[in-house]
């Protein structure tokens, strides 16, 4: 007979569908199918199949597998394991050992949420007391059987993640930290920009001194207000006619914005955020202390902890600088460092240099 292509379902697909409900072999002993037979039967025709044996060894062939992840869980877990591309025992063997010239970042971050679940940890145990042969479970029970057994798992797969990111980390830190730092200092520093603010000062209550009292200052948004305040002829702004005064009455002054540094870049910088990821960066070097102590035989965070604690220090160090000299220099400048980010404060500054030059 020729083969009819269609998508056959496995036993275990057939549970509480109308397939269960249906009996083929009936159907079959009611019917003739010599008739049939000579009419679909191909050259090489073979004896008459017997339907209830195929069913038997299909089933015999498809046990139903004792399970101990959950099925999408499973399947995630396989497709993580493939991109890892390497066997269960070279994985958790890399862990053990902090290996990560085995085991890619990317690889350990995906792998990080597979950690066994109390109720796995449960149901491997019933397979274990149940001594249940390995060659039941799928690959993926196998892993996780495998990989339970690592002693601290979730410390050792935080650390191992932890110590892969931690250079690049500290490599876009310090450079942000070194900006707020060099930035808040030059504004603070500055007797020109300071002259110039005078300046302006003068000039604000000169305009506004028949409509309000005297000001003893002004927010740094008043700056921007330079440009919009226009000559009675409509020619020049504000900011036009205080370069020209500038430029006659104070040319020491002209070039007060090459006292100034970083100014754009610190201008970019999340300080609440460069300071949380280096609590975080700590945090992870803590965990990493600990694990040492807990296993000092290892090379691996010897060697890590003996190159970069010198760096985390740095870090912190820097980060507690760059806090205080920022915040030091919003208060300088009667803001408020708690309304007042990086990213509002530094360019508020700039716009005004580029529109004073």
């Amino acid at each position: 007979m020729p083969v009819f292509n269609w998508v056959a379902l496995k036993p275990s697909q057939i549970d509480g569908t109308v397939f269960t409900e249906l009996n083929d072999e009936k159907v079959l002993q009611e019917l003739d199918m010599s008739d049939f037979e000579e009419q679909f039967k191909t050259k090489a025709q073979g004896p008459a199949l017997d339907i209830s044996a195929l069913k038997a060894k299909a089933t015999q062939k498809a046990p139903s597998k004792v399970t101990l992840m959950e099925s999408n869980r499973a399947k995630n877990l396989a497709i993580t394991l493939r991109k890892g591309g390497r066997s269960i025992q070279d994985i958790c063997t890399a862990i053990e050992t902090y290996d990560q010239q085995a085991l890619s970042l990317d690889f350990l971050e995906l792998l990080l949420r597979f950690l066994p679940t109390e109720y796995e940890r449960t149901l491997i145990g019933k397979f274990e007391r149940e001594q249940q042969p390995l060659e039941e479970l799928s690959d993926e029970d196998q892993f996780m059987i495998r990989f339970s057994k690592i002693p601290r798992l979730a410390e050792r797969m935080n650390v191992m993640i932890f110590l892969g990111n931690f250079s690049d980390t500290a490599q876009l830190l310090m450079p942000q930290l070194n900006a707020i730092i060099a930035a808040s200092i030059s504004l603070k520093a500055s007797s020109k920009l300071r002259h110039i603010l005078e300046i302006v000062l003068a000039f604000g209550n000169y305009m506004n001194s028949s409509k309000r009292g005297a000001a003893y200052g002004f927010r740094l948004q008043s700056l921007d207000a330079l440009l919009e305040m226009k000559s009675t002829d409509r020619k020049q702004t504000l900011l036009h006619y205080l370069v020209r005064v500038i430029t006659e009455k104070y040319p020491e002054l002209t070039g007060f914005h090459t006292e100034l540094h970083f100014l754009d870049k610190a201008g970019t910088v999340s300080l609440d955020g460069v300071l949380q990821d280096v609590r975080a960066l700590q945090q992870g070097m803590e965990l990493t202390r600990r694990e040492f102590l807990r296993q000092d035989d290892s090379p691996v965070l010897k060697d890590f902890l003996k190159v970069n604690s010198e760096v985390m220090e740095k870090l912190q160090a820097d980060s507690k600088t760059a806090k205080e000299a920022y915040e030091s220099a919003v208060e300088y400048f009667g803001e408020n460092p708690k309304t007042s980010p990086p990213t509002t404060f530094f360019p508020m500054f700039m716009r005004f240099i580029r529109a004073y030059k």
